[in-house]
């Protein structure tokens, strides 16, 4: 087995071991992977992905790769097939998997850890269950973060009877004309929050400038669906003070990439009409499964959810390292 970067390879190479990876998010994480598989390609073709592939006769078996955003890393992804078995191969001694995703990880974090500039590496390995790839992490002075994947099958549900929320608040669909506001609302309502040490974007309005325009603007996170987001406006003032915002991951599985409420008017119930106004939606088109993501440490998102019918369906890790 050999460790090689990945700009020695073309869309070709990686095209094969990605259509295992599609499978995979599909059967773990009702996941349609295909459009960040295709801008990955994209970006192997123009030699400019950042990465490391195991090869083993010849055939590209792991890859993982990062970004940089400026003075901070980004691990984007990391996936092995298993046994290291190209299609049509033979049996025989093989990579162990868990080893070859550990040494990919070795190279990349050394990698980031050593670039000119990089005070700070974030990972999500949304795939990989808590604590399965944590050692090259805690070995090079990562904090780890436990996340837990929910799922929402709308199916088994009845339709939402939340309670009205308060007269002075006024839920409305999401709109482009509200990217300011958004983005001064995550940042206020992330403030001294645990996700603010886990993705920094949520510390600035630049930076939550930045995650609402890969939310909205790029597929990383599914494709942007408006018709499921909402806003949440006080009446009197005008004031954004909730936001709910989904993704579709499936055409028939929503995905809620954000939601949040400025902390004076948590106790409101305007997350959970929030959730029940995107449920109706999805339920309304023919969605079978909602998901999102929350860290382990935030109790009363997860007793929120899980009182509206969310289940845990994976706990995966989030790593930050600062420089």
């Amino acid at each position: 087995m050999e460790i090689l970067d990945l700009r020695h390879f073309t869309s070709a190479d990686l095209r094969p071991l990605l259509d295992d990876e599609i499978a995979m998010w599909g059967r773990l994480l009702s996941w349609d992977y295909a459009t960040s598989a295709e801008m990955i390609l994209r970006y192997m073709d123009a030699k400019i992905l950042p990465g490391y592939a195991a090869i083993e006769r010849g055939s590209i078996f792991g890859y993982s790769f990062f970004v940089y955003e400026q003075n901070k890393g980004v691990v984007g992804d990391l996936f092995v097939r298993d046994n290291g078995q190209s299609p049509g191969q033979s049996s025989g001694r093989s990579p162990d998997r868990h080893e070859v995703e550990e040494k990919l990880l070795t190279h990349v974090i050394e990698t980031l850890q050593q670039s000119p500039g990089i005070h700070r590496v974030e990972a999500q390995l949304l795939a990989h269950n808590t604590g399965e790839v944590s050692r090259p992490f805690l070995q090079q002075g990562f904090s780890r973060h436990p996340r837990v994947f929910m799922k929402y099958e709308i199916g088994e549900h009845a339709p939402e009877n939340t309670p009205p929320i308060p007269l002075e608040f006024e839920i409305r669909p999401w709109s482009e004309q509200e990217y300011q506001s958004a983005a001064a609302l995550i940042t206020a309502a992330y403030r001294g929050h645990v996700d603010s040490e886990i993705n920094d974007q949520y510390r600035t309005l630049t930076g939550s400038l930045r995650f609402l325009n890969n939310i909205v603007r790029f597929p990383g996170c599914g494709t942007f669906d408006p018709q499921a987001s909402f806003c949440v406006f006080q009446r009197r003032t005008g004031t954004l003070v909730g936001l709910i915002l989904c993704s579709q991951v499936r055409p028939d599985v929503g995905h809620i990439t954000q939601v949040c409420v400025l902390p004076e008017y948590r106790s409101a119930g305007l997350g959970e009409a929030m959730l029940a106004a995107t449920t109706r939606k999805l339920r309304g088109r023919g969605f079978r499964f909602i998901s999102l993501t929350v860290t382990e440490a935030n109790d009363r998102a997860i007793a929120l959810y899980q009182r509206i019918g969310f289940e845990s369906a994976r706990v995966f890790d989030a790593f930050v390292w600062e420089g």
